[in-house]
């Protein structure tokens, strides 16, 4: 994910990193090519010449306009859905540490404390790599037990296997008397929040826009810009090329923007940056510990984050 500072408006025009341009060029270049072939036939250096009117492109170029802006709008709520599921988990995160710091009314041994804040700490770790279908094994050997990293790494669903140890800690807490059935009702209601958190990931990652859908928008797109030269060059002439590019660039643009957040787990430029995010989660539920930080990954050039 891609995150700078307001730049100079100058800077804005020649930002690379984060755009979807670079994708893009073989296809422009395409559209640019069509271009000078719609131009040469109308210069008649070619033998065959194709001429239409600019009429029916305006009318298809708005219609085309809003089936992608409500393209554009499916694929941002997804994005943000998915972001504001990431920002409860770090509420939910917080607030289960502190419970756990302040509801006993027997002391809990410091060791049994900080083991369920390490594995509070671990969750959005597991979930990332659910998410991003990748091998957890690394990140949750490195912070869970023995025992619970084997458990863990034997189940499909490790984020839920992690949570039902959560729980059977607090049972077990209750069961001796150190957390009271008040407490335990507070545990229980941040338990099932983090299950929705988790439910909404996983719906999300396994609902994708209507296929159908997705693929229509693109025919009408790529038919539209690659005609579109043809209805310009009794206008504009040797101009052709360059409006043809211009506007391919427009729709186009809109069409990849949608189709990366569309997938908000991700790995692109605009996707979330969910390694940073949850190694901010732990960083933040350590922190109320008063454990130091653990490595977190850097910023690279104009505030670019890793995922």
């Amino acid at each position: 994910m891609i995150i700078r500072p307001n730049l100079h408006w100058f800077r804005m025009l020649l930002a690379w990193r984060g755009s979807v341009l670079p994708r893009l060029l073989p296809r422009l270049f395409l559209i640019f090519c069509i271009s000078i072939i719609a131009v040469a036939g109308h210069d008649h250096i070619l033998k065959i010449t194709v001429k239409l009117s600019p009429t029916p492109f305006s009318l298809m170029g708005i219609a085309l306009a809003v089936f992608l802006g409500f393209r554009n709008n499916a694929s941002y709520d997804r994005w943000w859905e998915a972001r504001k599921l990431w920002g409860q988990l770090l509420n939910d995160a917080r607030s289960m540490t502190r419970q756990t710091l302040t509801l006993p009314r027997e002391p809990i041994d410091p060791v049994d404390v900080r083991e369920f804040i390490q594995v509070l700490g671990t969750l959005p770790h597991a979930l990332r790599h659910q998410l991003r279908q990748t091998n957890p094994t690394e990140d949750l050997a490195a912070r869970l037990p023995a025992p619970l990293f084997e458990r863990v790494m034997a189940s499909r669903y490790r984020p839920a296997t992690l949570m039902l140890w959560l729980g059977e800690w607090v049972q077990r807490n209750a069961r001796t008397g150190a957390i009271d059935p008040m407490a335990v009702l507070a545990f229980d209601r941040n338990l099932t929040t983090l299950s929705d958190v988790i439910g909404g990931c996983e719906r999300i990652a396994s609902t994708p826009l209507p296929f159908a859908y997705s693929v229509m928008i693109h025919r009408t797109v790529y038919f539209f810009c690659a005609s579109l030269p043809f209805g310009l060059v009794d206008s504009i002439g040797i101009f052709t090329p360059l409006f043809s590019v211009f506007v391919a660039y427009t729709f186009m643009a809109h069409e990849a923007i949608a189709s990366q957040i569309e997938e908000p787990f991700g790995t692109d430029d605009n996707d979330l940056a969910l390694t940073t995010m949850s190694a901010f989660i732990e960083d933040a539920v350590r922190d109320l510990l008063a454990e130091p930080s653990l490595p977190r990954p850097q910023s690279g050039q104009e505030g670019v984050l890793l995922n």
